[in-house]
């Protein structure tokens, strides 16, 4: 098969490319189905459809209802005769699979009649496409088939996209039609540019409020019902939500409540699929236009006032709501400015109802300015009953056109759930901050004496497989490949053309042509896979994240720990015998336990292991570990410890230490570019080479005089000029004293030399600093090679 394009394009007008509102060719579809996962669509005569493989090597199963129940692949096209075993596994355990039962239920289909269609049966490559064309109505059935991935296998079921063509375009507006509900709605009701609505709710139940098209903002506000009945108006309150909150704007988690005048909570975010919305303004009102040569313009804070006065709440000049999806900013001098919504087609905030409310909602119809993109459209509001179990999630994206995927849990989020509440998103995961019974001083003091346990999962993995998996991982990072021994790791960088670090991150090798890239974003994951195509290497990149979750168990004791609950054959390493940044294969307990791939990584300063698992096997895997850990002082550890043992130990973090205007030079990392020993050209090395030869910034470590802690990104001063900023700062528990890293032009990157650390403006308050090594703790790494 041929690659083919990708069937949707972002949108672009005069030079302007928005790759968050994809476009489609009239009457085509777009239905994403995941890895594991199925799909159900209806097909109509004449209908094309087409099955693109993003990922390749992913085999996918159709089955073709008619109207009468006859299943018959030659319907499609295709050529049947094949058992859908996988779609039946995906039916019974992935949750897409459970719409899937549902539509053949109320189609009355015979699953067990079904005449199975596979495609890409010999392979395929990223971006492959099948044809098929139906001959009659009925209802396709779409399986990307696959099961749970051991961790010591290569090969994990990945997406795939379904896009049906239409013979016959539906009769609908030319416009997007708003996205199914997430449950059956109590109200669903669409809201037009230049309107408001209000609506009842009842304790416990949820509001969606939903951007159709696009880059369109909504004001909401709610009044608590209870206090109405008395005449009382109490409203959500910006200020006091701010203030209870400790944030711009509640977000899903702990923090998550919007609060009255009274310090009342009247609703909380459940769901966010957008992340950014107003913090300062009102709704638009009628004086805002006026001032801008507008009078008489529609605007929501009139809107407002005219629907709620059937409920006999004061009209006001601008109402103070929530605007969902409005982009606005503070710049430099205070001065509040605005640009279009982040929000794309269907995005939504979930809330639910803490008391009984009249809420009132708006599409916001400016269109003089960024607001809505210059194009009001319209809102839907929907209401559903307070049984509905959602899950929090905050929305995010691969890349910014990629599809939108929500927080999940990792494969050992219950059982640190038993330890505490505080999870916050942490790359598309809840990962707990600290543990309740303990705090992050507690946590750190037990990683440095005795033992701690913390859910790693959020890394994303990558499988690179093929003939050429070893040329391309050559090509793509920093360290020599080719002298990494099976069951070697190696840490590594990966840079762009420009030197710039795309990310950092570690190779492990467990064939001869069977590697896994293991770093901190997925961006690393699809640079590899694009430089696979680009260069016609022989080599598959796939994703493995949800099959891979892994705890580090860090400390004096983790070998210890580990030593009894690993098992591992004869032709491999144990626990004892495993040397650093190595692995060995094993299993929990015994030949018949849990299958677990340990390796001596971690990212503490201190002796450690790393145990990767499926999520199908993580509880059985953090019970075994927990059983031999905690009698020894092992507790759990959370974000805000690992932190202080990172920054105390010198290793770098992306956003902080690195980003893609930093080389692993300036990052601190440039033990990672061998460019002398290694002799075969990769992507950067030129630049790398150029930067390395002309340098104009080095990490440092810094000592801080007094126990202020500075903020990354505060700046760094010689006298009155900036010299460098801080990129990790904290007061280090074992060493008594206040830290930072900075990066520093080389000028001035003397160890030893005085400097002050700008707070303020910078120039106003000024803390005193003397550049010294880093890491601040055990520089030579003798704990961690203990």
């Amino acid at each position: 098969m041929n690659v083919q394009p990708v069937i949707e394009r972002p949108y672009e007008r005069a030079g302007v490319v928005t790759p968050g509102l994809p476009v489609l060719p009239p009457g085509v579809e777009r239905h994403p189905v995941p890895g594991g996962g199925s799909r159900a669509v209806p097909v109509g005569r004449g209908d094309v459809i087409t099955v693109q493989d993003r990922e390749g090597l992913q085999p996918v199963e159709l089955v073709f209802f008619a109207p009468d129940g006859r299943s018959d692949a030659g319907m499609i096209g295709a050529k049947g005769g094949r058992d859908p075993k996988g779609l039946k596994a995906a039916l019974l355990s992935d949750p897409s699979g459970r719409k899937v039962v549902r539509a053949l239920e109320v189609a009355g289909f015979d699953l067990a009649r079904a005449d199975g269609v596979l495609a890409f049966e010999e392979g395929s490559r990223p971006g492959d496409m099948v044809n098929f064309t139906a001959s009659t109505d009925g209802l396709l059935i779409v399986c990307a088939a696959g099961g749970p991935m051991e961790p010591q296998d290569h090969w994990a079921p990945t997406e795939v996209v379904l896009y049906i063509r239409r013979a016959v375009l539906p009769n609908v507006p030319d416009r997007l039609l708003p996205p199914d509900p997430l449950a059956d709605p109590l109200l669903d009701e669409n809201i037009l540019p230049g309107q408001a609505r209000p609506y009842l709710v009842k304790a416990g139940q949820f509001i969606q409020i939903l951007d159709v098209q696009g880059r369109e903002c909504s004001d909401f506000q709610a009044f608590s019902l209870r206090a109405l009945d008395k005449g009382i108006e109490r409203e959500i309150d910006p200020t006091t939500t701010r203030s209870l909150m400790g944030s711009l704007y509640p977000k899903p988690g702990l923090h998550a409540k919007y609060f009255s005048v009274d310090q009342e909570a009247l609703v909380e975010i459940v769901q966010d699929t957008v992340g950014r919305h107003d913090t300062f303004g009102l709704a638009c009102t009628a004086r805002y236009y006026e001032d801008l040569g507008y009078p008489g313009h529609v605007n929501c804070s009139d809107n407002i006032n005219r629907e709620l006065a059937a409920y006999n709440i004061r009209p006001r000049g601008g109402w103070p709501a929530i605007n969902y999806f409005f982009n606005t900013l503070l710049d430099d001098s205070h001065a509040i400015g605005m640009d279009e919504p982040w929000s794309r087609p269907g995005d939504y905030v979930l809330l639910r109802a803490l008391t009984d409310l009249v809420c009132v909602s708006t599409a916001c119809p400016c269109d003089i300015d960024p607001a809505n993109g210059w194009n009001p459209t319209d809102i839907q509001v929907r209401v559903y009953d307070r049984g509905e179990d959602f899950k929090r999630s905050i929305g995010w994206r691969k890349t910014p056109g990629a599809d939108l995927e929500e927080t999940k849990k990792t494969g050992f989020h219950d059982c640190f759930a038993r330890h505490t509440r505080n999870f916050t998103d942490y790359a598309g995961y809840w990962l707990a901050n600290d543990m309740t019974g303990h705090g992050a001083i507690a946590e750190y003091w037990a990683a440095r004496e005795k033992a701690v346990v913390m859910d790693l999962s959020p890394l994303r993995k990558y499988e690179v497989t093929g003939p050429d998996a070893e040329a391309l991982m050559q090509a793509c990072v920093t360290r020599d490949i080719k002298k990494l021994p099976v069951g070697g790791i190696v840490y590594t960088a990966m840079c762009y053309d420009h030197g710039g670090m795309i990310d950092d991150g570690t190779v492990f090798r467990l064939g001869e042509t069977n590697f896994r890239w293991i770093g901190g974003n997925d961006q690393s994951g699809l640079w590899l896979r694009k430089q696979a195509e680009a260069r016609g290497l022989n080599a598959w990149v796939r994703n493995s994240t949800d099959h891979h979750c892994n705890i580090a168990v860090q400390g004096p004791r983790s070998r210890d720990i580990l030593k009894d609950v690993i098992w591992t054959p004869p032709a491999q390493p144990t626990v004892e015998e495993l040397g650093w940044f190595r692995l060995t294969i094993g299993r929990i307990g015994d030949f018949h336990g849990p299958a677990v791939v340990v390796s001596r990584t971690g990212y503490s300063g201190e002796l450690g292991y790393e145990v990767f698992c499926h999520p199908k096997d993580a509880e059985a895997v953090f019970d075994a570990v927990w059983a031999s850990g905690a009698p020894k002082g092992m507790i759990p550890l959370g974000l805000k410890a690992l932190n202080m043992l990172r920054i105390e130990a010198g290793l770098i973090f992306a956003g902080s230490e690195f980003d893609d205007q930093t080389d692993p030079m300036e990052a601190g990392i440039g033990f990672a570019v061998p460019l002398k020993s290694k002799t075969d050209d990769f992507i950067g090395r030129a630049a790398l080479e150029a930067r390395k030869a002309h340098p104009q910034k080095k990490l440092v470590g810094l000592d801080l005089e007094g126990g202020i802690v500075p903020t990354p990104g505060d700046c760094v001063h010689i006298g009155k000029p900036q010299i460098g900023i801080v990129t990790s700062a904290m007061k280090s528990p074992v060493l008594g004293k206040v830290i930072a890293l900075a990066r520093i032009d080389v000028t001035h990157a003397e160890t030893g030399t005085k400097v002050e650390i700008g707070r303020l403006d910078g120039d106003q308050k000024r803390l005193k600093a003397r550049i010294t090594p880093f890491p601040h703790f055990d520089p030579t790494k003798e704990r961690v090679k203990g």
